[in-house]
């Protein structure tokens, strides 16, 4: 099972590598440098905006799928014109709760246009990942890997013709963007659901209550999971643009350095995305998880570790590279931020793990706890530090939910902690600060990074965090 992680990690991390930080750096922070912080912090804004009921758009169908279709792989044909017919009706809900909410809180004629095509964009966007569960579920990791970028690739031709093409006379807009991202969209869900005909077979769209009722029942823990986490990961950038004077200009410079957290974050992101069919499976035929969870565990966070110090400590020369505006204070922000990436990759890995066996009541205790410090920090930060005081609350709160999935997997799975793992991390971590700041003061540009970029990569393996010898064999194998 290790073989068949790494091996699709490999060619998605590939393909992610080649499309998603070019579509980040070339195309999302071109538009903010051409539109303006302000005008790009009102689209971030009301971005994180659509992501608050995004939960009604699948109910945490998706995870559930996930994990019931790599333990019943037969079921899926059975019933995936059924939950996409549920899925319809579940869209309605979801643009009538955004929408209706935007209304009370008083957004204008503009914003309720441009948050009325991101809500279309979210539903697509969410019909996408419903497909690629069932690709994931069916071990099909290739296909899934594909549909991963397939949406960034053409944004990337149709943003980059508008950005860049000497035949466009007219200004960048920032409604342009919205446009772009519901056109491929649209186009990467239909193509998803083209495959599944193909692959799958034949289904039709329709609702049956009995099926609606018992599949909402078993996958609601996972909606409510989903629903804490979007909460405290994603209210930051709308509580800036409401609580503050400027908060617009606030939001914008928050984007520019969550965008980077995000880019990183996709990564593990797609690991967790592979882990979880591995995992539910694992569990279902009680095989030792320990394996798996050891190496893929090293894996993610020692990578987290030296991206999430190295772009910490040299944030200045990052943010002067991307960006044109407000360079100083993105810096700030994104000096706290980015070492959100640490904790986050940790949950990434443990929370699947729990996810892939139930525990979801767990999970949802812990992720309302989260929600809690998140809003608290925020209330208290935002006032004094603004986007740095959002960085800093976004920190702290991942901080805390990862130690405490960390925790209840040790406590569920029986787990001992591998003292021998905790001392490389604590040496690889502590060799890497000492070079980031002798680096910064010597070297205090892009070269200052890469220095301590190939300096991690050395001790990643030095340190044997990363084994060169399993991955050169995995890839002879496929070879």
């Amino acid at each position: 099972m290790q073989k068949k992680f790494f091996g699709s990690l490999i060619l998605i991390v590939l393909l992610n590598v080649l499309i998603k930080p070019f579509y980040i750096f070339a195309i999302d922070a071109q538009v903010q440098n051409t539109v303006g912080s302000e005008a790009y912090g009102v689209y971030f804004s009301l971005l994180n905006f659509s992501f608050l009921f995004n939960i009604m758009l699948d109910i945490g169908i998706t995870n559930y799928n996930t994990k019931n279709i790599a333990q019943h792989p037969n079921t899926v044909s059975k019933y995936i014109g059924r939950i996409l017919g549920l899925r319809m009706l579940l869209a309605l809900i979801y643009l009538f709760l955004t929408l209706g909410s935007a209304l009370i809180l008083g957004y204008k004629d503009l914003e309720m246009k441009m948050l009325g095509m991101l809500a279309v964009n979210q539903v697509l966007a969410g019909l996408v990942l419903y497909f690629r569960s069932n690709f994931s579920g069916l071990h099909w990791f290739k296909i899934d890997a594909i549909f991963s970028v397939l949406d960034r690739f053409l944004l990337i031709v149709v943003c980059g013709f508008l950005l860049y093409s000497s035949t466009v006379e007219s200004p960048f807009q920032i409604e342009w963007f919205v446009y772009a991202q519901t056109a491929t969209y649209g186009f990467t869900a239909l193509s998803a659901m083209i495959i599944s005909f193909v692959k799958i077979g034949w289904f039709k769209l329709r609702v049956k209550g009995l099926f609606s009722r018992a599949l909402l029942k078993q996958s609601t823990p996972y909606a409510l999971l989903i629903l804490l986490m979007m909460l405290y990961t994603r209210m930051d950038a709308v509580m800036l643009e409401r609580m503050l004077p400027d908060g617009r200009t606030q939001s914008g410079i928050y984007a520019q350095g969550f965008r980077l957290l995000d880019v990183v974050n996709m990564f593990a992101f797609l690991v967790a995305g592979l882990l979880l069919p591995i995992f539910a499976r694992m569990i279902k035929k009680k095989e030792d998880i320990k394996p798996v969870l050891h190496s893929s565990g090293l894996l993610l966070i020692g990578s987290a570790i030296l991206i999430a110090i190295s772009c910490s400590l040299f944030s200045t020369p990052i943010m002067e590279l991307i960006y044109k505006n407000n360079v100083a204070s993105s810096s700030n922000a994104f000096s706290w931020i980015i070492l959100s990436f640490i904790p986050m990759a940790t949950a990434h890995i443990f929370g699947t793990l729990l996810t892939a066996n139930g525990n979801m009541r767990l999970l949802n205790q812990m992720a309302l706890f989260g929600i809690v410090i998140n809003l608290t920090l925020n209330f208290i930060l935002i006032p004094l530090y603004k986007s740095e005081g959002a960085a800093i609350a976004t920190l702290i709160t991942q901080g805390l939910t990862a130690l405490a999935q960390m925790m209840i997997a040790l406590k569920v799975f029986k787990l001992s902690v591998h003292f021998n793992h905790v001392i490389r991390i604590l040496t690889f971590s502590a060799i890497l600060i000492a070079g980031g700041l002798f680096g910064i003061t010597y070297f205090p540009d892009l070269l200052g990074l890469l220095l301590l970029i190939s300096l991690g990569i050395l001790l990643l393996f030095g340190l044997r965090i990363i084994h060169l010898r399993s991955i050169l064999q995995i890839l002879r194998e496929r070879t």
